[in-house]
């Protein structure tokens, strides 16, 4: 090819050449790839803008008033969870706020100001969200998307050593994409059923790296919530630094002056006793209410970060574009991951309204209000609005520093803490149906109380002889030892012998989980089956009554599995002591996740909590026997009126029988000393 010269009237050609000095060089011929990538990024905006507008009308949805402090919770209807009634309610709230806002400005008198909202609001929906919905689409591309051409080191290296990496990466991606993908995070490191265990482990250890908001923020949002009382006349003191940073909210502590103490005793006596938490939950506030608050009392607020809904419901948004998207690649479609991301959506705006968090503790309360050693937060409800939670300042032990007391484990108030949270545990489940869905170390302190009619030794009746400020002394002395563990593990020693117990507490219950109607019949079908040591029928209801089972690989072989999992369980009756009930259920969940049954997520809820309260348990008492501390709650449920009518239904039989070969087993495994004890406090065959 012979090198032609370039001249300013000759059109710049695909393929030409340029002579500089005495080198030619040769304009490069444009490639395809630049349409390609063009013509995809078109594809994927068009399809993020349409999928915005068809999603638009539920999603954009948020709450303009959040001042109110009531929750109107209608009638709890036929296998409909409490929970789920207040999420409808508070969903309900925020919907007719929204419409009636809108129908309100669009029927303006003023037919100038008509037309202007009618542009807002239309500019709103179709430019100006779909415009900043797509600007975060492609931010979070530019994260996610180097994640997703590494994938394929999950592949390479000996011992997963290349997939651990890619989990890392994972991590820290999630962490920079914010709040919704570290909360995302969060609930996929729970799914073992869906994910790796690696997977799992490595998500678990998400953290949020979110800056506190404003102090400035936190003011407005607090008087707002208190009826645009001036922020200076609320408290008596405030501490400015918040004691906690999460991705949704924020913590701090003060103490409500006695002026904002008055008026909102004027208002509850003016509204009298019409109220409707009074009306609806009767049996569950009315006691909380009553409770005087003082202006020396610390209490602790929770204050949602600013715009955090609308931030949420536009990641949510993106979240099911790609759920749908991946939903349509062949053997995707066994995850459900548009209803796995429906499912997480709930969970996200449950935390989103801080009533709920306050009605959950309310309800916790009652359901512990006989059990002096397992103490929840106070709510406030009438200061507690959709932004703001007002609840009791705990002073306490971390559970973390307990965990690390190695010296300590399975001695004194160390075994009494495994005992105590696990009984707790198995109450929430066996006795109320109404379950700590968020129970890890971080949600857990421990307090210390006296009891002098039982020192240094097992409690049969408590009977609190300390003060709040006494055990409050206590929990300042033992932290002040910092990382002494030498000097902890001597001074629990000696509070145990002085006649001191443990009081486990729990916190941040904005996530409960409850069995409905349909998810307790087939618990209560699989507890038959596995009682009666049937595992390969318990492994064919787990499949027949998966999320889909028209997608799990190798029915037969699953059952087989469980089957062959039972049958060492039953050949082990006596001695079930020595079984980790968290390793048995990790095998099953491992078998689940093989063969790609899909369980409810309340299920796998339940089952990922027994696996940390077991793991934190025997941490603390290497000896501890979930099969035996069950047995005081099974107790419990045959003399209730709940468990008289589980009794009465078709699993009565299995039910008695495992309940039986508890009873028995305990006999054989107990010294005499035991049984006399037992006898003595009447605890094997209370009053009825």
């Amino acid at each position: 090819m012979i090198p032609r010269v370039f001249k300013p009237n000759i059109l710049f050609k695909a393929r030409c050449a340029v002579r500089f000095s005495t080198r030619t060089y040769y304009a490069p011929k444009p490639r395809l790839n630049h349409r390609v990538l063009g013509a995809a990024t078109g594809v994927v905006s068009a399809s993020i803008l349409l999928y915005y507008n068809s999603q638009r009308i539920s999603n954009d949805v948020h709450a303009l008033d959040t001042s109110i402090h009531e929750l109107p919770v209608q009638e709890v209807t036929r296998g409909e969870t409490y929970e789920m009634s207040l999420y409808k309610a508070s969903q309900r709230e925020e919907t007719e706020q929204y419409e009636e806002f809108r129908i309100q400005k669009k029927s303006h008198p003023n037919i100038i100001k008509r037309i202007y909202y009618y542009i807002r609001f239309t500019l709103t929906d179709y430019v100006i969200d779909p415009t900043i919905t797509f600007i975060r689409f492609m931010e979070l591309s530019l994260i996610f998307v180097p994640l997703l051409i590494t994938s394929p080191i999950c592949w390479i290296g000996k011992r997963n050593s290349g997939a651990k990496l890619w989990y890392k990466m994972l991590r820290h991606a999630a962490e920079l994409a914010g709040a919704s993908f570290i909360k995302l995070g969060q609930w996929a490191a729970s799914r073992t059923d869906i994910f790796s265990q690696e997977m799992c482990h490595e998500l678990g250890q998400l953290h949020s790296n979110v800056k506190p908001h404003s102090l400035r923020a936190t003011k407005k949002i607090i008087s707002k919530s208190f009826g645009d009382v001036p922020f200076d006349e609320i408290f008596d003191e405030f501490n400015e630094e918040p004691i906690g940073v999460g991705a949704i909210a924020q913590v701090y502590i003060g103490k409500l002056s006695q002026k904002t103490l008055e008026r909102i005793d004027d208002e509850e006596s003016h509204e009298g006793k019409d109220r409707w938490h009074l009306k609806l939950f009767q049996k569950i506030l009315s006691s909380e209410l009553h409770e005087p608050l003082s202006s020396s009392q610390w209490v602790a607020i929770k204050v949602l970060h600013p715009n955090v809904e609308v931030k949420i419901s536009r990641d949510l948004k993106i979240m099911k574009f790609f759920a749908h998207l991946v939903n349509v690649l062949p053997t995707m479609e066994w995850l459900s991951l548009p209803d796995e991301v429906e499912q997480f959506s709930i969970l996200m705006r449950l935390q989103l309204d801080l009533r709920i968090e306050a009605l959950n503790l309310a309800r916790f309360r009652s359901n512990f209000k006989d059990r002096l050693d397992i103490h929840f937060p106070k709510a406030f409800l009438q200061f507690t609005t959709r932004d703001v939670l007002v609840e009791s300042f705990i002073v306490g032990v971390p559970m973390s520093k307990m965990l690390s007391l190695k010296d300590n484990f399975g001695k004194n108030l160390s075994k009494e803490v495994s005992d105590k949270g696990l009984d707790a545990f198995l109450k929430m489940l066996i006795l109320d149906n109404f379950v700590h869905a968020d129970l890890h170390p971080g949600n857990m302190m421990v307090r210390f109380y006296k009891n002098d009619l039982f020192q240094s030794e097992k409690e049969y009746k408590i009977v609190k002889s300390s003060q709040e400020v006494d055990n409050d002394k206590i929990v300042h002395e033992l932290l002040a030892l910092g990382n002494d563990e030498a000097a902890w593990c001597r001074k629990l020693a000696e509070l145990y012998r002085d006649g001191y117990h443990a009081e486990v507490c729990f916190l941040d219950v904005g996530l409960v989980t409850e069995l409905n109607e349909v998810d307790r019949v087939n618990f209560l079908d699989l507890f038959k089956a596995l009682s009666e040591f049937d595992g390969y029928h318990a492994g064919e209801l787990m499949v027949e009554r998966s999320r889909t089972p028209e997608t799990v690989i190798d029915k037969e072989m699953f059952a087989f599995k469980v089957e062959k999992l039972v049958d060492r369980m039953k050949s082990r009756t006596f001695t079930l002591g020595n079984i980790s009930i968290g390793d048995l259920l990790d095998q099953v969940i491992g078998m689940v996740r093989k063969h790609h049954v899909r369980m409810e997520g309340d299920f796998i809820t339940v089952v990922v909590a027994i696996l940390l309260l077991e793991g934190i348990g025997r941490q603390l008492d290497p000896q501890l026997d979930l099969f035996a501390s069950s047995l005081p709650v099974l107790r419990k449920l045959g003399v209730s009126k709940e468990g008289r009518e589980i009794l009465t239904n078709e699993n009565a039989l299995s039910m008695i029988k495992v309940w039986l070969a508890l009873e028995v087993r305990q006999f054989i495994n107990a010294s005499i000393r035991d049984i006399h004890v037992l006898v003595k406090a009447d605890m094997l065959s209370p009053n009825v």
